[in-house]
């Protein structure tokens, strides 16, 4: 099941203002109608291609056939109608060949595609991702070679980081990329872990390749950034003999199993070419670029999955007759649906919260992204990318604990029958539970966030998320009906800018137990922006009351479930702060043997 739009709307227009963004002269080709247009467009294509063979492509997996990746058929027509609509092009500058849509249009209508089938759309986030870095990065003969084709959908693309024997420390990577005297480079060596990386969907696959170079230094600093296509290309853009590219075997992995995982060797023939993209040396910082924008899109696949569990969730609630109620009198009377349970409810309400919250939380990281696109000075585009660059390691993670949290109890719903292929709800758990692994992995944000972020530019980003949480919190003390949640939060606020004041004091003496729980730091500092997410939700939905628009119900439950999360939810990181204060060093002081 699909975000409703009735959802997608209420965050684009009442509380995130897309309309307004086409006032702005980078989009002021567009208006509310194209937006429309659009979400329309995505609607109907995820709805018509991808979910039909969501359930099917995670049956069968891809496999080695004659030696080559076979995949669903239905994979390639989805595909294909996505970029026939031009979603892959759809954020990129018209000089790309984009349609120089916002982010937050982008993101919503991702959204929809990720709810339908997950596995289907990495293949084409992977490539957008590429294509931007290589617009970014490469150079004017690279860009003319390599992004128009992949905006097509002609060419895909990957990124290859991991190697086997390095995992997550990429300053222990080994392949090596070799310069040639005609000014080219071979490369050499294994990556792991590639999604995407070898079938038969296009005419190429473009590898982003992270590779020492072998005069650089040891360390991230000596990793270089380079594009190499499995096919080779010639001078008019038409793809030739193989490039020495090897496919080693396939992951399979529990979840997302429509998109094939591989291992890749280069070089194996010592005919392995490749090209230098941006500057030797900067590989890192250049392929973070597409990591932090891929951060972004793997909170929303995980806002979507957890999402659609919550949606089977409710239809199924409202259908399943069973059991009466506590208060019922007559033990013969007729079994009524679960719906009516109050721990049914509580763990419906508890998803929703988690979940539209979550969304909210996605789609402002990406409204940042077009505010800083749309800055009218550099300071007003600084203390946005200052504030992104905090909200990503939350907007990445946080969805992905709380909405695969929200999968969890979909689940749980559905009693025994959620642990059965009758029902989507246990393989929309499965996909969702990769995302905590996709671009990093919880700890690492968390220490992405404690260890960087909140301290980076001497902690102005976190001073600039405190004056708009606390902007929203005096808006919303002013409704009588806010001002509950409006004092929770301001608390919490206060807790969390204690609490980072002690750990990052902490560290500076001590790396270790400062940084020891960054992780739950991470989690309790989620909670704090997702409830202001949702205080913003809640006045928006007060507006839309007074002027009698919006939909009662829908409006009611907006406010229901803000009021759940600021109760329910937000003491959580309240206790954590406190407990984290302590700087408690047991998982330090425990002998290697006690464990």
């Amino acid at each position: 099941m699909l975000i409703p739009r009735r959802e997608i709307d209420f965050h684009l227009y009442d509380v995130l203002s897309a309309a307004a963004l086409c006032d702005e002269p980078r989009y002021a080709a567009h208006d509310r109608q194209v937006f429309d247009a659009i979400l329309d467009a995505a609607e109907r294509i995820a709805a018509d291609c991808f979910a039909p063979h969501a359930a099917a492509c995670d049956r069968d997996e891809p496999a080695l056939r004659d030696g080559r990746v076979w995949l669903l058929p239905e994979t390639r027509e989805a595909l294909d109608a996505y970029n026939a609509a031009g979603f892959g092009a759809a954020t990129f500058d018209r000089a790309d060949g984009g349609m120089q849509l916002p982010e937050l249009v982008g993101q919503a209508a991702g959204a929809m595609f990720a709810g339908a089938n997950v596995a289907f759309l990495s293949y084409a986030m992977l490539t957008a991702g590429a294509a931007r870095l290589i617009a970014s990065f490469g150079s004017p003969a690279q860009r003319a070679r390599y992004v128009a084709p992949m905006l097509e959908g002609r060419f895909f693309g990957t990124m290859c980081l991991s190697e086997p024997q390095a995992g997550s420390s990429l300053a222990d990577v080994r392949t090596l990329a070799t310069p040639q005297p005609d000014g080219g480079w071979r490369m050499n060596g294994s990556k792991m872990w590639i999604s995407g990386g070898e079938h038969e969907l296009a005419e190429n696959i473009v590898h982003l390749v992270l590779a020492r170079t072998p005069d650089a230094p040891p360390g991230v600093r000596g990793i270089s950034l380079f594009a190499v296509p499995r096919r080779r290309i010639d001078g008019d853009g038409r793809c030739g003999a193989d490039n020495d590219v090897r496919l080693v075997g396939l992951n399979h992995k529990m979840g997302w199993r429509g998109t094939v995982n591989t291992a890749l060797s280069f070089g194996e023939r010592g005919e392995c070419t490749a090209e230098l993209v941006g500057e030797e040396g900067h590989g890192l910082p250049q392929m973070f670029q597409m990591m932090n924008a891929a951060r972004i899109s793997v909170g929303m696949n995980a806002v979507a999955l957890g999402y659609s569990g919550y949606l089977h969730a409710l239809a199924y609630a409202r259908e399943r007759p069973q059991g009466r109620p506590l208060s019922a009198r007559v033990p013969a009377s007729p079994p009524v649906p679960i719906l009516r349970h109050g721990d049914v409810r509580r763990m419906l309400l508890a998803q929703k919260a988690w979940v539209e919250g979550g969304l909210a939380l996605v789609l402002y990281s990406a409204r940042l992204a077009d505010e800083i696109a749309c800055a009218g000075d550099d300071d007003a585009a600084r203390a946005a990318r200052g504030l992104l660059e905090l909200l990503t390691p939350v907007a990445k993670s946080w969805p992905a604990e709380y909405c695969l949290e929200a999968n969890k109890l979909a689940i749980q719903v559905h009693g025994g029958y959620g642990y059965t292929r009758d029902y989507p709800v246990e393989r929309l758990y499965r996909d969702n539970r990769l995302n905590h692994i996709h671009e990093g992995t919880w700890g690492i944000h968390g220490l992405d966030l404690l260890g960087r972020k909140a301290a980076m530019d001497g902690g102005a980003a976190l001073s600039e998320l405190a004056a708009r949480i606390t902007a929203t919190v005096q808006r919303a003390a002013a409704d009588q009906s806010l001002a509950e949640q409006a004092r929770a939060l301001a608390a919490a606020l206060d807790e969390l800018r204690r609490t980072t004041g002690t750990l990052l004091a902490a560290a500076a003496d001590d790396p270790e137990r400062g940084l020891l729980y960054a992780t739950p730091y991470l989690d309790a500092t989620g909670h704090v922006i997702v409830a202001w997410r949702w205080l913003e939700q809640a006045l928006a939905a007060r507006a839309l009351q007074a002027a009698g628009r919006g939909g009662p119900d829908f409006l009611a439950g907006k406010l229901a479930a803000c009021r759940y999360f600021c109760r329910c939810e937000l003491p959580r990181a309240v206790a954590t702060f406190a407990q984290l204060r302590a700087l408690d060093d047991t998982p330090l002081a425990i002998p290697d043997a006690g464990f």
